[in-house]
């Protein structure tokens, strides 16, 4: 495997690791290729060592960038996975502000069942007030649908 086709492994599987390709018979439409990709620098042999340690360094910011991730965020998102398809729709519906009564009759269910999956919302979620739910789904980015 060379290196473009390790590039389009990493990128076919989301890995989204920082890539120096380092080639002995590289061309503009390689370089190219490379850099569309989101390879961090293209290098041709031979390189000198300050070729490599500039390269290091520029990978190396991008994956502290990656690291830097909003931790509150990461949390939220985490949790909202947790949730089952029927109380994503009910998450959706109290972040557009609707009622139970609402929301039970947009998901052709009884307000009771809303009531139940709200309830199973805020557990999955760790919040216990309808506020700290809105803020939390707001961290992990979902955004409430105008209705």
């Amino acid at each position: 495997m060379d290196g473009l086709e390790l590039q389009q492994h990493l990128i076919d599987r989301s890995l989204d690791f920082p890539l120096i390709v380092i080639t002995g018979h590289g061309d503009v439409p390689l370089a190219v290729r490379a850099m569309k990709a989101g390879a961090v620098d293209f290098i041709e042999k031979p390189f000198t060592s300050e070729a490599i340690l500039d390269s290091l360094e520029l990978a190396l910011l991008r994956l502290t960038a990656l690291d830097e991730e909003d931790p509150a965020k990461v949390t939220a998102v985490a949790k909202l996975a947790l949730l089952s398809p029927r109380e994503l729709q009910v998450l959706e519906g109290l972040l557009a502000g609707l009622p139970n009564k609402s929301i039970a009759y947009d998901l052709e269910i009884s307000p009771r069942t809303v009531e139940i999956h709200r309830a199973r919302v805020m557990d999955k979620m760790g919040v216990r007030s309808l506020s700290e739910l809105i803020r939390l789904a707001l961290t992990a980015g979902v955004q409430p649908s105008s209705q």
